[in-house]
This record gives C-alpha cells, sequence and structure tokens, in this order.
C-alpha cells in the first residue's frame, strides 16, 4: 500500500475533515482515504463520459479507413421532415 503526505493543510481544511470524519464514525485518515477514493472513481467515469463522435471514432479505430470522411450536408439548408 502507497501513503500519501498532504503538507501546508490549511486549518480550516482539517477542521472540517475531523468534522466529517467523526460524523461518519471513521478517523480522518479513513475519510481522507475514501474522499480520495471517491475523487478517483467521478474522474474514471467522467473519462468514459466522452461525446458520441468520439467514442464512434474510437470503436471504428484501426479499421482501415486511411481517409477522412467527406462532409456531404456542411452549408445545406435545414428542411423539416416530411412524412406523406
Amino acid at each position: 500500500m502507497a501513503q500519501l503526505i498532504v503538507r501546508n493543510l490549511d486549518d480550516a481544511v482539517k477542521v472540517g475533515l475531523q468534522l466529517r470524519a467523526s460524523r461518519h464514525g471513521h478517523s480522518m485518515e479513513a475519510e481522507a482515504r475514501d474522499i480520495l477514493q471517491a475523487a478517483v472513481a467521478i474522474d474514471d467515469a467522467s473519462a468514459s463520459s466522452k461525446k458520441l463522435g468520439t467514442r464512434i471514432a474510437n470503436m471504428f479505430r484501426g479499421q482501415g479507413l486511411v481517409e477522412p470522411l467527406e462532409e456531404m450536408l456542411r452549408g445545406e439548408a435545414i428542411k423539416p421532415a416530411s412524412f406523406d
């Protein structure tokens, strides 16, 4: 297991961490560990929530397409759908 030392922690942050740990029935160390684990999990989740186009491009990366696809509709007028 790794260890982490945090220097120059603001006193208000330390007091807040102590209070939060007390509310959760944890030591300050356990509370800080939980906070760090949650922060990393959130960061990992947001990394996987890339925009749709990026996700699609990544799925097909390396499939042999060597030329960019031409954008056919750029500059075209927008027309409403017709259901007749």
